[in-house]
């Protein structure tokens, strides 16, 4: 297959999660000629309605809004209900339904398949590239985000370009990726065409690209983070570990406690405590400004969301904590 020209699609969707990458998608289909009033940004809240409740940085919807207010986007959220700490405590259940919204104030919920199977997690998510055992990414970002493509009735019979972030230079299994195909909820009547533009990029291209904009990079790259993921993620590394114990022990407490319930650690070898104590904090997270920490830790985001001198986060080049 091939794409159509950026002006010819309906609508141009960005799955947008605040991080480098997705920001670096924005600006390069903004270089080839994508038209600003088509682009939409969609994020997928990880805690469900309840942003940092378990696993997320509480401020990354709050991020994601002031950044597409500044760049003049509509930004849609979705999310699983529940979240993430509702699917993983799921028992003798069928996973549960999502939401969908605007941003405009327009919300649908959209119930559990009929044909789903019930079945018990208790378990955190595995650290592996196997989308069927890591269902973070599978169940609450790229479930959600293509059954709100589904049901949105603006889409039903659209030519839509859904674009995502992934990265050759990450890993192994994201180097085999194409570069477009089509997506999974592509028909007869809705044409949707999955891109993703940076795919060839270095993380030096990328940081290039947020600088053109002047967008101030998230907290979480301010504070030593050489990815926006979770907070928490699973893959994060023991110094992540330690440092997310420096300006949030209550939530590593609290992710303790459930590998304590499970019997079974998110590390194949280590506990969360064992990481915490093996790691160290990150120079830029100890020498952080108290209103720093407050802004990662917040579900406002006040922090100026543009800088005409805009400087290289402190995360940036870091070890990388993801996916293999």
């Amino acid at each position: 297959m091939n794409l159509f020209p950026l002006t010819e699609y309906d609508f141009i969707i960005v799955s947008f999660s605040g991080g480098k990458d997705s920001q670096a998608c924005v600006a390069k289909l903004l270089a080839d000629g994508a038209p600003r009033d088509k682009i939409e940004l969609w994020h997928q809240h990880v805690d469900g309605d309840k942003p940092g409740s378990l696993m997320d940085w509480p401020c990354t919807p709050a991020y994601c809004q002031a950044y597409a207010d500044e760049m003049g986007m509509e930004l849609h959220h979705q999310w699983k209900d529940g979240g993430f700490e509702g699917e993983m405590n799921r028992q003798d259940q069928q996973t549960q339904g999502a939401y969908m919204h605007d941003g405009q104030g327009d919300q649908k919920y959209l119930p559990p398949s009929s044909r789903g199977k019930k079945s018990t997690r208790r378990l955190f998510p595995q650290v592996t590239a196997n989308l069927q055992t890591r269902w973070c990414s599978a169940y609450l970002k790229i479930d959600v985000a293509a059954r709100a493509i589904a049901n949105d009735p603006r889409l039903t019979t659209a030519t839509i370009l859904y674009v995502t972030g992934e990265r050759r230079e990450e890993s192994a299994a994201r180097a085999k990726y194409k570069t477009h195909e089509p997506h999974r909820t592509s028909g007869t009547r809705r044409r949707v065409d999955h891109y993703r533009p940076v795919l060839d990029w270095t993380e030096s291209q990328v940081w290039n690209a947020i600088e053109t904009t002047g967008i101030v990079p998230h907290p979480a790259y301010r504070l030593g983070w050489s990815r926006l993921s979770c907070v928490a993620c699973i893959f994060g590394q023991a110094d992540q570990w330690a440092s997310l114990n420096h300006i949030a022990p209550a939530m590593v407490a609290k992710i303790v406690g459930y590998e304590d319930r499970f019997g079974k650690t998110i590390h194949r070898t280590l506990s969360v405590q064992e990481q915490v104590g093996r790691g160290r904090v990150y120079p830029a997270t100890k020498a952080a400004p108290v209103s720093l920490l407050a802004q990662a830790m917040a579900t406002t985001y006040t922090d100026a969301i543009a800088a005409a001198d805009w400087t290289l986060p402190a995360g940036a080049f870091g070890r990388s904590a993801g996916p293999s």
